[in-house]
């Protein structure tokens, strides 16, 4: 028999990869023909953290880097260059879950906006030292609180609509390797 924890952790990954088939869908729609002044968020990376953040059983690293990587390569970005970025953030969030679950959400929130920031100059200096065109680091600045704009929304619909809340006590327990 299948362990309901099991269960709920690959229907958690399954939905997870759903949403970014969702997200990167409407990223590719063209539904405005002007070009945009202010860039939008980018939801994938406030979802991952998002949830990183409250459950990391359920994005490990192989699903985050599938994920982040298809983005790379239909939105034209240096693939692996942003995969990268993501992985070492969420990578960073999640060694730090346990404190961060017991503190309050603006906590949380300034450190998934420090982590976004820095990634974001990261991201826009790898690519002026490769001589890569792309867009400006104000742009890329005011895409990083855009996002951190949305990440409220992002937790709210993840805690409230899909479930995805901090583990119990027992949940955490029953995780843990036995010796």
């Amino acid at each position: 028999m299948v362990d309901p924890l099991t269960t709920r952790r690959w229907l958690y990954r399954a939905l997870f990869a759903a949403l970014a088939t969702l997200l990167l869908f409407l990223r590719l729609l063209p539904l405005d023909t002007m070009p945009r002044t202010i860039p939008g968020p980018d939801l994938l990376m406030c979802l991952i953290f998002a949830w990183v953040q409250r459950r990391p059983d359920y994005i490990p690293c192989w699903l985050l880097v599938g994920a982040v990587l298809v983005f790379d390569m239909m939105l034209m970005r240096p693939p692996g260059v942003w995969t990268a970025l993501v992985l070492l953030g969420a990578e960073f969030l999640r060694s730090r879950q346990q404190v961060s679950a017991e503190m309050p959400f603006g906590v949380e929130w300034l450190m998934v906006g420090a982590v976004t920031v820095v990634a974001t100059l990261a991201y826009g200096t790898i690519l002026a030292i490769a001589v890569v065109d792309h867009a400006s680091l104000a742009k890329l600045l005011v895409q990083a609180v855009t996002t951190l704009a949305a990440y409220p929304l992002v937790v709210f619909l993840s805690a409230f609509v899909l479930g995805v809340r901090q583990a119990s006590l027992g949940e955490i327990t029953r995780r843990a390797p036995a010796r």
